[in-house]
């Protein structure tokens, strides 16, 4: 199989308050004045917390509660942790009485696919798995798995076949696994925005493997937001401004299956296929969560679509490159 998974999207965060040069991913940068910076992981994702507080102790406190409730939220949503309840869902088919924020991220799941008509889909595991197992042996076909394959495993891939609410979560046919890797760490970060926000905090950035910004930065300017296809970019492509919103991006390059690049970790559930059609695909949503599974869904769909998403969504903003190098903007980018 191809390199090992890092991470998906890159997403560079940038002059964070007067003085806060570049944050790289992982990496660690001077706080200003009245910036505290932590940096650790969310879902195998590097995560970035900048807090603007004159108090230490306060910030040090939030700190180890942030840290606690990514714990906490990564026993629900991971995909290789066995004692996760998704790990459980996926081995028996079904769970009662279900964590709520299961629930809820399962809510917010079928808003998304709903809207871009089933590019977005958690349920499409089964497909993934079958791109794992082909390329992991010794004799893959380079062209990947075959038709009947696909065929077999999309028989397991479709929101509408999982049944769940707050006593329980279903799969409604044999076969069916699900994959939170496209929404989960946008979900963790607005929960983590929520903690913040409880605690009174007005004034901070969180990227827990996207961005979310709370207020502006204390000076009263935006949060800069640099965005690049790839966690090892020199430079971001283009940069956006935050204020009291979120940006994800997603990028077939984040991880590919076998030895070219031909076949991203981002599958069509509707067609079985890796489609090539963008370098990344960055969203400005409300909330991260929205961010993440529309980035994921327009990383599938034509630019008309996604246009036309936009258009019927217009909390929505869209800032992509394509393979062939075209920067195009849809939408509410500010």
């Amino acid at each position: 199989m191809g390199s090992a998974i890092s991470r998906r999207r890159a997403i560079c965060i940038m002059a964070a308050a007067a003085g806060l040069p570049l944050l790289g991913h992982g990496g660690r940068a001077e706080a200003a004045t009245t910036a505290i910076t932590w940096n650790g992981r969310a879902l195998g994702a590097p995560a970035t917390l900048i807090l603007n507080l004159d108090d230490k102790a306060k910030a040090a406190r939030l700190i180890e509660r942030v840290v606690a409730e990514v714990s906490r939220l990564e026993r629900i949503f991971s995909l290789y942790r066995p004692d996760s309840a998704l790990s459980e869902l996926n081995r028996t088919g079904a769970i009662a009485a279900p964590p709520a924020d299961l629930v809820s991220l399962l809510g917010a799941s079928r808003d998304a696919w709903e809207a871009t008509d089933g590019a977005f889909d958690p349920t499409v595991q089964p497909l993934w798995i079958l791109y794992a197992q082909h390329f992991s042996a010794a004799d893959a076909n380079p062209a990947g798995p075959s038709e009947d394959e696909k065929r077999r495993a999309l028989s397991g891939v479709g929101f509408d076949k999982l049944r769940f609410d707050r006593d329980r979560v279903v799969f409604a046919r044999p076969g069916m696994a699900l994959t939170l890797n496209g929404v989960a760490q946008g979900y963790i970060t607005d929960r983590i925005v929520d903690l913040l926000k409880d605690a009174g905090v007005a004034n901070s950035l969180v990227s827990m493997g996207e961005a979310r910004a709370i207020g502006s930065r204390e000076d009263g300017g935006p949060w800069r937001i640099g965005l690049a296809a790839s966690e090892d970019a020199g430079a971001p492509d283009s940069i956006l401004n935050l204020v009291n919103r979120a940006v994800a991006t997603s990028s077939p390059d984040g991880f590919h299956f076998g030895d070219s690049a031909r076949f991203g970790h981002i599958l069509d559930p509707l067609s079985g296929e890796a489609p090539r059609l963008y370098r990344r695909v960055s969203v400005v949503a409300p909330t991260a969560a929205a961010g993440d599974a529309f980035s994921t869904a327009f990383s599938l769909m034509k630019g008309a679509a996604i246009r036309g998403v936009c258009e019927r969504h217009s909390d929505l903003g869209v800032d992509l490159v394509s393979t062939s190098g075209a920067h195009a903007r849809f939408g509410r980018i500010g």
